[in-house]
């Protein structure tokens, strides 16, 4: 593996883990420890746009499917609302 490519990978998993409420850490951080090493190249980079939504608006899809800022067009949305911790 690309030492630039592991460098991003460990930005996302940081963005992941510090998103300023616990809940939102726990899930997110979940999520991308479990996917990351699996998802492509370009799924790596969706999932960097998909970390810029605010956590309401990440929270509200997962929680209510309450759809803001076009969060349902990014493809990681779709593998993150069938995530279970």
């Amino acid at each position: 593996m690309s030492e630039k490519l592991e460098i991003f990978k460990k930005k996302l998993l940081y963005r992941s883990a510090y998103r300023g409420t616990k809940e939102m850490d726990i899930l997110l951080n979940s999520f991308v420890k479990k996917y990351i090493d699996d998802l492509t190249d370009n799924q790596l980079k969706q999932l960097e746009i998909f970390l810029n939504f605010e956590d309401e608006t990440i929270l509200n899809f997962y929680n209510y499917n309450i759809i803001k800022n076009n969060i349902d067009k990014n493809p990681i949305s779709k593998i993150f609302k069938e995530f279970k911790i």
